[in-house]
């Protein structure tokens, strides 16, 4: 019998928000607290860790709307954590997403300074996430919280976005989203590619074993267990500004459309090139192997899916490329915000529209950093230079894309960034008992 059967993760402890995909369709908000005052901060740990939804439970104590609940380094520190156990957690979690601004080409006008206040400052305490199957629902569960922590004058919500999701479950660049994911040990959620064998529990919650054999937990073992690192980001999408990039340099519609799949690595609809090469298949969305494909094995050259686009930067699979891949593996879960541009124009009209990203794993270097450095804003791992992710990528109208092609490869220039960083914060997701430890603190 396999290691794999004997791992048991406290799922009943573990906040749904770790595991679980999200709900389909949903609304979604993110508040920020600021706790100025400790104890009035610890009653708000007592307060969420009775509503936020574990990873055991379909419906949580809110009925079908999720709550979780994620802390930064300062607010570990507001709330009076030791010292010697706030050095027990990850570095880059205690310098924080802004101080690491430059490794993660957060430059120019993605940097810190440009980021929408308070993001990325030691304002942010606390981020609370709500999920519901609809506004209504989402504002409701809302409403009925508000009173708890209006009443707690020593901390304020200093900052929220509102997100949803589309009825098409695409993303504002108008590709289907949230389609891939990894199976973790233990976690009884299947992944969403079958020739990928489940990974170790210990990438994606601390106190359990990972890839490489070692148990990560913060100190105290209360604190530690069961919680995770959380990536949270806010990304501003040019959505005119691509689709402009993407008529000029084609032929036709059906070139347009071509193009559009050869940068991402999947068709709109989802439907990946490596299973449909030629044309959208649509139909892939009801198939359980639409997301069961190699690269090395299939394609090795990148003539089907070219190394340099979105999905193979993010995730490899079993090409050839520095690093092994399955120590930098995430949960990817990107939430909308702000209104779908109207199909077919090309003009900016001004508005706010991207995603918030939410990025889940215990190793925040070896996984967010590696990827977002490593192979998101470079391309020497699989042998390009310095090209940069084409979709996402941190470029400055200077970079290039190649698309793999017999008899002559097809070369696109000129790649402005169609993604703007707005702020962003490394969190700390502590297990349901761990939050209730937080809110017992003394002094």
């Amino acid at each position: 019998m396999s290691e794999q059967t004997h791992v048991k993760l406290e799922l009943d402890d573990i906040q749904r928000g770790v595991l679980s995909p999200r709900l389909t369709p949903y609304a979604a908000t993110y508040i920020v607290f600021r706790i100025d005052d400790r104890e009035h901060g610890r009653e708000l740990m007592r307060r969420v860790s009775a509503v936020a939804t574990s990873a055991a439970d379909t419906v949580g104590p809110l009925g079908e709307t999720w709550i979780s609940i994620a802390l930064t380094y300062h607010g570990l520190k507001a709330l009076g954590v030791a010292q010697e156990s706030l050095d027990t957690f990850a570095w880059e979690f205690r310098q924080g997403m802004a101080a690491r601004a430059k490794a993660l080409g957060d430059i120019g006008e993605s940097s810190p300074e440009n980021w929408e206040p308070p993001l990325g400052t030691s304002d942010v305490h606390v981020v609370l996430v709500a999920l519901a199957p609809d506004s209504a629902q989402l504002e409701a569960a809302i409403d009925r919280a508000r009173p708890a922590y209006d009443a707690l004058t020593g901390v304020t919500a200093i900052w929220r976005q509102n997100c949803h999701a589309l009825p098409t479950e695409t993303e504002p660049f108008g590709y289907r989203d949230g389609i891939s994911h990894p199976a973790v040990e233990g976690s009884g959620i299947p992944g969403s590619n079958t020739l990928e064998e489940p990974l170790k529990a210990g990438e994606f919650v601390l106190g359990y074993r990972d890839e490489l054999g070692g148990i990560q937990t913060p100190q105290p073992d209360v604190l530690g267990r069961n919680g995770t690192y959380v990536v949270f980001r806010k990304l501003h999408q040019r959505v005119a500004l691509f689709r402009r990039y993407l008529k000029d340099n084609s032929t036709s519609p059906e070139d347009e459309e071509l193009l559009a799949a050869k940068l991402m690595g999947r068709w709109r609809s989802g439907a990946p090139l490596a299973l449909s090469p030629d044309r959208d298949d649509p139909t892939l969305d009801a198939d359980p192997h639409r997301n069961s494909f190699l690269y090395h094995k299939d394609d090795p050259a990148g003539f089907i899916t070219p190394g340099g686009c979105h999905i193979r930067r993010g995730n490899p699979r079993d090409a050839a490329v520095a690093g092994v891949v399955r120590l930098h593996r995430m949960i990817r879960r990107g939430t909308v915000y702000g209104p779908p541009l109207p199909e077919g124009v090309l003009e900016d009209d001004g508005v706010d529209r991207g995603l918030m990203f939410a990025f889940i794993g215990a190793h925040l270097g070896r996984q967010f950093e590696f990827v977002q450095s490593e192979w998101m804003n470079d391309g020497v791992f699989f042998g390009s230079g310095d090209s940069k992710d084409p979709v996402v990528g941190s470029t400055d109208g200077s970079g290039d894309f190649t698309i793999p092609r017999r008899p002559v490869r097809r070369r696109l220039l000129s790649l402005p960034r169609f993604v703007v960083t707005r702020g962003g914060e490394y969190c700390f997701m502590p297990g349901l008992s761990a939050l209730r430890w937080l809110g017992d603190l003394t002094d």
